[in-house]
């Protein structure tokens, strides 16, 4: 699911003006879907919002400042897709999600060492910050510089690191603060569950896992995982 939001997001930023018209249409319809399924499931709200506001940021500059002449089809239609955005942004604003009466172990029950284990898979900056605002004894445990320095080490390269050093106020490294930073001037180590595999013996795009009829002696070598970016890629000439 993660590889859609970040490719429509990749198009929304710099790709939308060399859509055809046709192309536009599906990406509205796909967007539509994506939409659709984080109503229904109430999961990755965060990552579709921020899609939302990433397209309709995009749109507003093109509409606005450089007007119809570089969007294919009529201003009123984008006019009404914006709309359709503002809807979607409004329909996941007001979500309210039930937790579930539990009586069993919870998150803050288990021993710190295993609380630890489990936050440090998380990947993302954003959601350690939104656990540890869940209780304050979480808070403490999101804070420990071990988790920012391998969130850091895990997204980024030793040279970029040394370039953005950030110092406390007790003269130890602000792995936290230097995160943020990194993220602001580097493109994060992307993570999916599902890839797009290219074989570049029968240039055939499948979905990692799912097989084609590939007429090599060893299919499994030809084979390259392709982030979002690189499947855009593929289409510029």
């Amino acid at each position: 699911f993660y590889f859609y939001p970040q490719l429509l997001e990749l198009i929304a930023k710099s790709q939308l003006t060399s859509l055809s018209g046709i192309a536009q249409k599906n990406y509205m319809n796909i967007l539509e879907k994506v939409v659709q399924k984080v109503l229904e499931d109430q999961q990755n709200i965060r990552l579709i919002r921020e899609l939302l506001q990433t397209l309709y940021t995009s749109l507003c500059t093109l509409v606005q400042r450089v007007g119809k002449s570089v969007l294919v089809g009529n201003i009123n239609m984008w006019v009404h897709r914006m709309e359709s955005i503002l809807h979607w942004q409004q329909q996941l604003n007001n979500i309210q999600i039930t937790r579930p009466a539990f009586k069993g172990t919870t998150f803050t029950d288990l021993p710190l060492c295993l609380q630890l284990n489990i936050m440090q898979r998380l990947s993302d900056g954003r959601d350690l910050v939104s656990l540890g605002q869940v209780a304050p004894d979480l808070q403490v445990l999101s804070e420990d510089r071990l988790l920012w320095k391998k969130l850091c080490q895990y997204h980024f390269t030793d040279r970029q690191i040394r370039k953005r050093l950030i110092l406390s106020d007790k003269g130890q490294l602000d792995w936290k603060k230097m995160y943020f930073k990194l993220i602001r001037c580097y493109p994060r180590k992307e993570q999916y569950g599902d890839t797009l595999q290219l074989c570049r013996h029968c240039h055939i795009l499948s979905w990692k896992g799912t097989d084609h009829p590939c007429t090599a002696n060893n299919p499994e070598t030809c084979s390259t995982s392709l982030s979002p970016q690189d499947f855009i890629n593929l289409f510029r000439f």
